[in-house]
């Protein structure tokens, strides 16, 4: 890896790891789960709006060919990611969202296994199944006490399926279209679907705290403009499953961000669940892809 890539990559794993803080704050300070979605990409599309029209940028639309791709990419990787983590952190601490995101490559493994048809050998999915006994014991570490599976534990797990669909699927585009211009299609795109949850949302701005509301500035600058063009100009520059792996360290800097802003800390259970799934997830990139390289140069460029 490269040190711009590398430099982009830590850079986004780090403000994506503060945003589920960010969110909590949010959602604690006077705006609905529905509202601070809309607020927060509100932002990021008129910034991006902003630069593709300032003087001098050259911005190029969409090709028709891949208006559908980038429409429902958009939807999934946006759209349906943020809607599962946003409502999940209503009954879900910052630091166990974050944990459970972090299994997103091994959802991504999967898709390569079972939608592009790689080879996995022996280590790939022993790595599957720690990753996934991690990601159940993370969610019983969710329930408490009561022993009941928590809700928002399985929306987040939606957002890591979600997201992982994106990350495989965006690779090809790149390679036709800037990082900034992808990312702006894909905010665009992903923010159509919030406006059903448009009604009332002033009076959310208006009531909320000064807080949650210079939260909902951050989260839509900063994890969502920013965070997505630096994550794609990592992509396009260096290798996919190099990039990926920078991911493991994403709950770090949320349990870090949660514990010193919030006091928010998470259960014991939930960090051993975290850590054997960072675990299978690191089986399955290295040991995993080491066994069937060949296999994988196949599909290398859409997976990541």
């Amino acid at each position: 890896m490269n040190i711009k890539t590398f430099i982009m990559a830590s850079v986004t794993v780090i403000i994506w790891g503060s945003s589920f803080a960010a969110i909590r704050v949010g959602l604690h300070g006077g705006y609905s789960a529905g509202h601070l979605i809309l607020s927060r990409y509100l932002i990021a599309s008129a910034i991006f709006a902003i630069f593709a029209l300032w003087p001098g940028v050259k911005f190029r639309l969409p090709k028709k060919e891949d208006l559908l791709r980038i429409s429902v990419l958009g939807w999934v990787g946006i759209s349906i990611y943020h809607i599962g983590v946003t409502f999940g952190e209503q009954t879900v601490s910052a630091a166990t969202a974050a944990m459970l995101v972090s299994s997103t490559p091994i959802f991504a493994a999967l898709i390569s296994v079972f939608i592009l048809k790689e080879r996995m050998g022996m280590f790939g999915w022993i790595g599957l199944a720690l990753g996934f006994i991690g990601i159940g014991i993370i969610t019983l570490g969710t329930a408490g006490s009561s022993f009941i599976l928590s809700k928002g534990a399985f929306l987040v797990l939606m957002s890591a399926v979600a997201t992982s669909v994106l990350f495989a699927y965006q690779k090809p585009l790149l390679s036709r279209y800037t990082s900034i211009e992808l990312t702006a299609y894909f905010t665009w795109a992903g923010t159509l679907p919030f406006f059903i949850f448009s009604p009332g949302l002033f009076h959310d701005i208006q009531h909320a705290t000064m807080e949650a509301n210079l939260s909902a500035l951050y989260i839509g600058i900063f994890p969502t403009a920013i965070g997505y063009v630096t994550w794609a100009m990592a992509l396009s520059t260096g290798k996919a499953s190099a990039v990926t792996s920078m991911l493991y360290i994403e709950p770090v800097f949320a349990i870090l961000v949660a514990g010193v802003w919030l006091n928010e800390w998470p259960t014991i259970l939930s960090i051993n669940g975290g850590a054997i799934a960072i675990a299978g997830v690191i089986v399955v990139n290295l040991l995993g892809s080491k066994q069937h390289s060949p296999a994988k140069k196949q599909h290398k460029v859409e997976i990541t």
